[in-house]
């Protein structure tokens, strides 16, 4: 089905931040697969372990115990803080259990129409409760009717919550990023994650943090959270978990870990043999090593490199970014841009229709940073020049 605008290019091979199209011309990988891959391509460790593993079992079923789904559960929640972890197939599949969780938290409390608050400009997801839960009306037209349950408020806009706290006795939750992606890159103000762990804490609402796009070192932290003190009750994972392997992940801490039960929820594919060996793989990778530090180190370089470059470029409104998760927005649609960087060998995306963004591998050097940093601020020059 044509749900997809294709980039004339086919890929063939991969190696580091590298790939290779099927004519033999490579390319910077500035996307990383859209913040999947973070440990690159054709990561040793994640090859060895996902041949290994697909050589003795990769499918059982939830039916049975899986010896690879414990031994991640437990790496997880050890790293993370959380006591729990239910496994899915994807980012959307984990905010689906998030919301699902939450509103039996609630009913279970004798709340009988729960809401979540969300924000405006978020994006949790493409099935009807997380397009729901976004906050894009573009993604979200032609599929009503959309799910009720969600308030929605404006982003980094703590007054807002509270005006909302005050009018609706029924919310139970906030589902919200850290920092937003697809939003265009909006890294909120310092306290704002602190704010709202003190608003849920005053308010008995679990606070659920979707780190889908930013977890997993992204922003020089291993989930970005982790910034402020904002630790959450309920948080999700996918994209960089498994370095490429379909898997998501809900964990929940505190009563928020004792709500889902047997029958309550459940996954044909969820936390199958092959996807958890992977994804301890990369976890064991991102411990043994200075992956996130680097991610931390390379992106503050990046963000002062074109901060330098282009922040007297007219055109050129705002450059942010937090480790290697960066947008420069420009004062126009500049979607061409992505051909234009393709036929220059860089892998970029556009979103909220005028910000560039960056989700470079954590393994980037700084040759890499420089070349990217080059590239892109030329191309962002004469596009502004000539547009």
């Amino acid at each position: 089905m044509a749900t997809y605008t294709r980039l004339p290019v086919a890929f063939a091979r991969g190696e580091g931040v590298w790939l290779w199209d099927t004519e033999g011309r490579r390319y910077l990988d500035a996307l990383s697969g859209i913040a999947v891959c973070g440990l690159g391509h054709a990561h040793p460790a994640i090859r060895e372990a996902i041949c290994e593993q697909a050589g003795l079992l990769v499918h059982t079923s939830n039916l049975y115990r899986i010896t690879e789904q414990e031994r991640l559960g437990a790496m997880l929640t050890q790293m993370s803080g959380m006591d729990r972890v239910f496994f899915a197939n994807s980012g959307a599949e984990a905010n689906e259990a998030a919301i699902k969780l939450a509103r039996l938290h609630a009913h279970q409390r004798g709340v009988d129409n729960p809401a979540i608050l969300v924000t405006e400009n978020s994006f949790h997801g493409r099935t009807l409760a997380t397009l729901s839960a976004t906050g894009n009306r573009k993604v979200q037209a032609g599929f009503e009717p959309l799910v009720q349950g969600f308030v929605r408020v404006p982003y980094d806009d703590v007054a807002a919550i509270e005006t909302a706290a005050a009018n609706r006795p029924n919310i139970v939750a906030i589902l919200v990023e850290p920092i937003q992606g697809e939003g265009g890159i909006r890294i909120p103000s310092p306290d704002y994650g602190r704010r709202l762990r003190e608003l849920c804490d005053r308010q008995g609402w679990l606070l659920i943090c979707d780190e889908i796009q930013t977890g997993m070192g992204r922003t020089g932290r291993l989930f970005a959270h982790q910034h402020g003190e904002s630790a959450p009750d309920v948080m999700t994972l996918a994209k960089g978990l498994a370095n490429g392997v379909p898997i998501g992940a809900c964990l929940a801490r505190g009563a928020a870990a004792e709500v889902l039960g047997p029958g309550s929820h459940g996954s044909t594919f969820g936390g199958n043999p092959l996807a958890c060996r992977a994804a301890r793989a990369v976890l064991e990778s991102i411990a043994a090593g200075e992956l996130v530090a680097n991610a931390a180190e390379q992106g503050a370089y990046l963000l002062a490199g074109f901060r330098e470059a282009l922040g007297d470029v007219a055109g050129v409104v705002e450059i942010r970014g937090r480790g290697l998760m960066l947008g420069i927005e420009v004062d126009r649609p500049c979607a061409d841009l992505v051909g234009q960087a393709l036929e220059a060998g860089l892998l970029i995306s556009v979103t909220a229709e005028r910000v560039i963004r960056l989700l470079p591998p954590l393994i980037l050097t700084r040759q890499e940073a420089d070349h990217l940093l080059q590239g892109l601020t030329a191309l962002i020059t004469r596009y502004l020049d000539h547009d």
